[in-house]
């Protein structure tokens, strides 16, 4: 069986999506690009012989398509996500779930009333066998339980439009749920700390900034948000346990050792670090579509990353103060 994939999104993640799906992953087939530019989605979808469309509305009701995957910006994914789930095709959608807590909870509603769970949200990072190697390593007790969880998400630069709300809810987004999947628990309060500011940014920016939270059975988490760090993209995560630490291997690459020192080569964007990992995911979704089961992460573990991201943008707000993260109960469909 090839699964028929509609891409809704043709900006980069999306055209990323397509050559992945195209040359390098087995079972799946692009036939439907949408865009609001719907030149933009011609131009991605006319090579591949798909259809083109100027909305998300219009590729899900589409017959040909089997399954949805969403590459848009995070506050226009909950009307996709939703009609793509009443349709009953199952969706991998880009994080974040949504924007909003609310949104999250309404997609959540909709795959609870379809009876099983469709929806596959796009934190890559639980494919990355760093990560993965990080929580069997805890899991198995070897070291005995976490305590404190070290991280450090490092950009080159960012576009003026990026926000210092965008380096909660588009970059450390990231941490929220790869801690949630290291501790296998719930993050319970949350705060932003804002460091000296660097002179590299845009004067809007509040870069850096440290996300500090703490989870249901005590670990504290740190997570170093800098967006204008200059050398590359550097991605750095250390889980200290009782009897050792476990730190991420990065940017592991061959060593130049010469006379301007020992180094090895800097990932400039999270498409070269995360490669590997973009491509387990999506494999792995393309062959549970075809098996009509879902895998990954599910609309859950996009809610309580909201949750998270819905509290530290209220500390931010309020000049750091910590801030509980208030989660709804978990629907039976989501138990693990």
């Amino acid at each position: 069986m090839t699964v028929r994939i509609g891409l809704i999104g043709a900006g980069g993640m999306g055209r990323a999506h397509v050559e992945r799906i195209e040359k390098e992953l087995a079972g799946g087939k692009v036939v439907a690009v949408a865009d609001l530019n719907l030149e933009g989605a011609k131009a991605v979808a006319e090579p591949l012989g798909a259809t083109a469309y100027g909305s998300g509305a219009e590729l899900i009701a589409d017959p040909n398509v089997d399954a949805v995957l969403i590459a848009t910006f995070g506050k226009v994914h909950a009307p996709d996500v939703i009609a793509a789930v009443k349709a009953g095709k199952y969706v991998l959608c880009e994080k974040p779930l949504a924007t909003t807590a609310e949104d999250c909870i309404a997609i959540m509603e909709v795959e609870q009333e379809a009876g099983k769970k469709l929806v596959t949200v796009g934190f890559m990072r639980r494919f990355d066998k760093g990560y993965q190697e990080m929580r069997a390593l805890r899991e198995s007790g070897e070291l005995g339980y976490a305590t404190l969880v070290h991280c450090r998400h490092r950009n080159p630069t960012v576009p003026e439009g990026y926000t210092t709300r965008n380096m909660i809810d588009d970059t450390a987004i990231h941490e929220i749920d790869a801690c949630r999947y290291l501790l296998g628990e719930e993050i319970v309060s949350v705060r932003i700390d804002t460091p000296r500011a660097t002179s590299r940014r845009f004067e809007h920016l509040q870069d850096p900034l440290v996300l500090v939270a703490k989870t249901e059975s005590g670990v504290l988490i740190d997570d170093e948000v800098n967006v204008n760090i200059q050398f590359g993209y550097s991605i750095e995560c250390e889980l200290v346990l009782e009897a050792g630490t476990i730190r991420l291997g990065d940017q592991e690459h061959t060593y130049v050792r010469d006379s301007l020192g020992n180094r090895n080569a800097i990932c400039s964007s999270h498409i070269d670090r995360f490669h590997d990992a973009f491509n387990a995911e999506v494999q792995q979704w393309i062959r549970a579509v075809e098996r009509d089961e879902h895998t990954g992460s599910d609309s859950w573990d996009g809610y309580a990353a909201t949750a998270v991201v819905d509290a530290a943008i209220a500390s931010l707000e309020d000049g750091g103060r910590e801030y509980p993260v208030t989660l709804i109960e978990r629907p039976s469909l989501y138990e693990r």
